[in-house]
């Protein structure tokens, strides 16, 4: 019988609202410039579909948990968005029965060293370093959900300050379309995140700051930057 050379690491998860469950995180997908203000504010171009990069499992903080601000930048930014949680796999799948595949939806936030992800850009490398390091994704309880997908307000507040307003129906890819192009490039499986984009608005902060994401009938994330 095999054995491990030293314990295996402790699988990351996420609460479910109101319930004892964890939901096991696999993997974490994020798309980029899905709302089109955000896709100009970054120097795209509105009628570009989003793409995707990724953060690991372990990057998510749950609710009650610290966020230290991150080594080596200067410039941390924040991005609220809609986080779909996964319960089924998929894959090439048509967005008519891609939420299917979704047990429920948190609110997230894509916390990105800036500067870092300036320069890989410049020489055209990847991102990891801006936006798949430890703790870059804090994520609040999920909602089981059935039915549509939500559809109204998304905002972040920084010390109170709104610094992040739209709504989900903004984006320029639904979350059903969101799902199915991903299960063009991944084969999807339960225990996958998707980060959905972020409206316009991302900025900086500094330790202390305190930041409130919310999303409209899904809840409310809570955190301070240590």
């Amino acid at each position: 019988m095999d054995s491990y050379i030293f314990a295996p690491p402790v699988y990351p998860a996420v609460p479910v609202l109101a319930t004892p469950a964890l939901f096991p995180v696999r993997r974490i997908l994020c798309v980029g410039r899905n709302y089109a203000a955000h896709a100009r504010e970054m120097g795209g171009d509105e009628r570009d579909p989003p793409f995707f990069f990724a953060k690991p499992a372990d990057a998510v903080v749950v609710p009650g948990e610290a966020v230290p601000y991150p080594t080596r930048t200067a410039d941390l930014h924040h991005e609220v968005e809609l986080v779909v949680a996964l319960n089924r796999a998929g894959e090439d799948i048509d967005p008519t029965v891609a939420l299917d595949l979704v047990f429920g939806y948190a609110v997230g936030v894509d916390l990105t060293r800036r500067d870092l992800q300036g320069a890989a850009k410049a020489k055209g490398q990847p991102w990891e370093s801006g936006k798949g390091f430890d703790c870059s994704a804090p994520v609040s309880a999920i909602r089981p959900w059935t039915g549509a997908a939500p559809t109204g307000a998304i905002t972040l507040t920084v010390n109170g300050e709104m610094r992040q307003s739209g709504r989900i129906e903004d984006m320029i890819w639904s979350v059903a379309e969101v799902i199915a192009e991903a299960s063009k490039l991944w084969r999807l499986a339960p225990g996958d995140l998707i980060f959905t984009g972020t409206p316009e608005g991302v900025g900086p902060m500094v330790r202390g700051d305190r930041v409130v994401g919310e999303v409209e009938g899904v809840g409310a994330l809570d955190f301070t930057i240590a």
